[in-house]
């Protein structure tokens, strides 16, 4: 019987590629906190993980090029695809509606959910690897 990896470790590696991005928006809030007019925004990881499952299962493992630098980058659109706008809990007069405190409570709670997803992932590893040495 032939091991996937891909299909073993597909999961994490989106997990943690969506992790990675999210982290990204929520950094990016915190760092305009104090910048007139920003808008916070967030990621929605709910959607873009089903999105990207459903592509790793229905497309095979090779990855997409860009040929041609005319061509759209598929990996910049990715991002920005699933960023939505937080609503604002407090008015602030400078039309800012980043809330730090909400910020980093985010922030906080995605670290820990990406290094739960490596831990999680390494243990799949170490029980492949018992597998294959049998």
């Amino acid at each position: 019987m032939a091991i996937k990896l891909h299909s073993s470790l597909g999961f994490y590696e989106n997990a943690l590629r969506l992790t990675s991005q999210r982290q990204q928006v929520l950094a990016s809030n915190i760092a305009n906190a104090d910048t007139p007019n920003y808008k916070a925004s967030d990621f929605d990881f709910k959607t873009a993980m089903m999105v990207a499952m459903n592509n790793s299962s229905t497309s095979s493992s090779l990855e997409m090029s860009q040929p041609n630098l005319m061509h759209l980058d598929v990996a910049s659109l990715s991002s920005s695809q699933y960023a939505v706008l937080r609503k604002s809990k407090q008015n602030s007069q400078d039309g800012n509606t980043v809330d730090i405190d909400v910020e980093r409570a985010a922030f906080t709670e995605n670290a820990l959910r990406y290094e739960s997803a490596i831990a999680f992932e390494n243990s799949e590893i170490k029980n492949l690897t018992l597998v294959i040495q049998g």
